[in-house]
C-alpha cells in the first residue's frame, strides 16, 4: 500500500483517521480500480525482442546462458555444445576451484568430519587449507559468531517481519553501521568482512526465525548463544531448536546441504547480482543484501520450498503414499495442473544446466537414506526415489514432451529439511547461509579482476511524442 506507514496506530505528523481514509481512497484510484487514474505503459510486443536480438532472461535460443564474464571460482557442467551448436547431454559435474565436489564430499565422509568450513576457505582463498590453516580459520569463525552487542535486540527482535529473507537483508545492511571501515574495498578488508558474514549468518537466520514466530505465530522465544567450538551446521541446529539438541548424523547431513549449496558458478541470479552491485565499487554489505533480495525471489531460492509444499500437498491428498498407483495418479494430476499449485510442474525434477544427473542430488541422496533409516522416514525417502524414477515418464506421457528431467538437489534437500523438522520458511534462509561463501568469493573476484562497472544496454522501443501542456491533457 502506498501509504501503509501512515495509520492511527503509527501516526507520523498530524494525519488523522479521516485523512487516512482519504489517502486510502486515492490509493485505490491508482491501483485497485478497473480504470486506474494512472494507466501503465509497460507492455512490450514479444516480436520486438526478436527484431532487436534481445536475449530474454540473458538466455540464448538453445537455453544456454549468455556469457557475461569469466570466473575461477566454480564450474557447472551439464552438457557440451557440438560443432552445430547443439546441446549434448552429459552426466553433471560441479567443480569448486577446479576440484570435483564429489571428491570433497567423499573425503569428508571417509574422515567423518564437517566440510562446510573447508569449502568456505577453498572458495575464498582458492586453495585447500592445511590442517593448521583450517584450524586457524575455524578459530576465527568461532570468535566471530556472536552478533555485535545489542544487535539482536535492536535489529532483529524489535523489528520482526513475516519474511526471514527480508530480515536477513536488513540485518546485513545494518552490519555496515557496526563496521569501523565498511567502505574499505581492499582485499584484506573484504576478506575480514566476508569471514564475519559467514560466521554470523547462523545467528542472524536463527534469531530472525525466532523473532518471526514469536511475534506473528505466538510461539515461545528461544534464544541460544552460538558456540565457538561448533561447526556452522551444528550451530544452526543448536540455535533453531528449542532445547538446542541434535544428533551427529543430523548435523553432518545439514553440513552436506551447506557444502552442496555453497557455490554454483557465476551464472545464477544472486551471484550475478553480487558481481553486478560489486562492480560499482560499493561496500560488501550492500552487495550481499542485494544478493539476498535476489535469492528471496521464488524463481530462484524458492525451489526447495516448492518441493516441500508439493510433498505436503501429496501427503494431504493421497491416502497411502506407499501405494505407487495412487502416487502416480497424483503426479499425473500435477502435470495436468489439477493438483498442488496448478503449475503443471513436478518440483524437484529438471534443471537449467544439468541434463542427465545433478551431482549434488546424487551425493545428498546417499546420506539422506541413512537419516531415513535412522529416524523411520523411509516411506518418504522411497517416495522421493519414485518421483525421481517415474516422474519424467509420467510427465512425457501426459504432455507428449520428451524432456530431460533428472532429480535436482531440491528434491532431496526438501526431504532432508522435512526429516530434520526444519520449518519451511527456513529453507531459503539456509540456502543463503550456505551461499554466503560463494557470494563473498565472487565479490572479491569482481573487485580484483574486472575493475569496471557493469553497464548493459537496453533498446528503447517507445516512440517519440510531443509534450502536452497541463491544460490540454485528458
Amino acid at each position: 500500500m502506498l501509504f501503509s506507514t501512515i495509520s492511527p496506530e503509527n501516526n507520523f505528523g498530524n494525519v488523522t483517521p479521516e485523512t487516512e481514509k482519504e489517502l486510502q481512497r486515492l490509493e485505490d484510484r491508482f491501483i485497485y480500480t478497473k480504470e486506474p487514474l494512472v494507466k501503465l505503459n509497460s507492455d512490450i510486443e514479444p516480436d520486438l525482442y526478436d527484431k532487436y536480438n534481445v536475449k530474454i532472461g540473458l538466455r540464448n535460443k538453445n537455453g544456454t546462458g549468455v556469457c557475461v564474464g569469466l570466473t575461477n571460482i566454480a564450474d557447472v557442467c551439464g552438457y557440451r555444445i557440438d560443432e552445430e551448436k547443439n546441446k549434448i547431454a552429459i552426466p553433471g559435474k560441479l567443480y569448486y576451484r577446479g576440484i570435483d565436489i564429489e571428491d570433497i564430499v567423499n573425503a569428508c565422509f571417509a574422515e567423518n568430519r564437517f566440510g562446510y568450513e573447508e569449502v568456505s576457505y577453498l572458495l575464498l582463498f582458492g586453495k585447500l587449507p592445511t590442517a593448521g590453516e583450517l584450524s586457524d580459520f575455524n578459530r576465527v569463525l568461532g570468535a566471530r559468531r556472536e552478533l555485535p552487542t545489542g544487535f539482536a535486540r535492536d535489529m532483529i527482535l524489535t523489528c520482526p517481519s513475516r519474511s526471514i529473507m527480508n530480515m536477513l537483508a536488513r540485518e546485513v545492511l545494518a552490519l555496515y553501521s557496526y563496521d569501523e571501515s565498511p567502505d574499505d574495498v581492499s582485499i584484506g578488508n573484504n576478506i575480514r568482512q566476508a569471514i564475519g558474514l559467514i560466521a554470523r549468518f547462523p545467528c542472524m537466520v536463527a534469531y530472525s526465525y525466532q523473532s518471526k514466530h514469536s511475534h506473528f505465530d505466538g510461539q515461545s522465544l528461544h534464544i541460544h548463544y552460538p558456540s565457538a567450538e561448533l561447526s556452522t551446521a551444528e550451530n544452526v541446529l543448536r540455535l533453531i531448536r528449542p532445547m538446542g539438541e541434535y544428533t551427529d548424523l543430523e548435523a553432518k547431513l545439514l553440513d552436506l546441504c551447506l557444502i552442496l549449496h555453497a557455490e554454483h558458478g557465476g551464472g545464477n541470479n544472486s551471484t550475478f547480482t553480487t558481481d553486478l552491485v560489486s562492480s560499482t565499487g560499493t561496500d560488501i554489505y550492500s552487495a550481499i543484501a542485494a544478493a539476498i533480495g535476489s535469492l528471496k525471489g521464488p524463481r530462484h531460492g524458492g525451489a526447495n520450498i516448492a518441493v516441500l509444499g508439493m510433498l505436503q500437498d501429496l501427503y494431504d491428498n493421497v491416502s497411502d503414499i506407499n501405494d505407487r498407483e495412487q502416487v502416480s495418479d497424483y503426479l499425473r494430476a500435477v502435470v495436468r495442473g489439477e493438483a498442488n499449485d496448478g503449475s503443471g510442474l513436478i518440483y524437484g525434477l529438471g534443471h537449467a544446466i544439468y541434463t542427465v544427473t545433478d551431482p549434488r542430488a546424487q551425493l545428498l541422496k546417499k546420506m539422506a537414506k541413512k537419516l531415513a533409516e535412522e529416524n523411520g522416514s523411509m516411506d518418504w525417502y522411497n517416495l522421493c526415489e519414485f518421483i525421481e524414477s517415474d516422474g519424467p515418464r509420467i510427465f512425457t506421457e501426459e504432455t507428449g514432451i520428451e524432456a530431460q528431467l533428472p532429480a535436482n538437489i531440491d528434491l532431496y534437500s526438501g526431504f532432508v529439511y522435512r526429516s530434520l523438522n526444519i520449518p519451511i520458511d527456513l529453507a531459503t534462509p539456509l540456502f543463503a547461509t550456505a551461499r554466503i561463501s560463494g557470494w563473498c568469493a565472487h565479490r572479491i573476484e569482481e573487485i580484483t579482476s574486472s575493475k569496471k562497472i557493469m553497464r548493459p544496454a537496453y533498446q528503447c522501443v517507445s516512440p517519440v511524442r510531443d509534450y502536452t501542456p497541463m491544460r490540454s491533457r485528458k
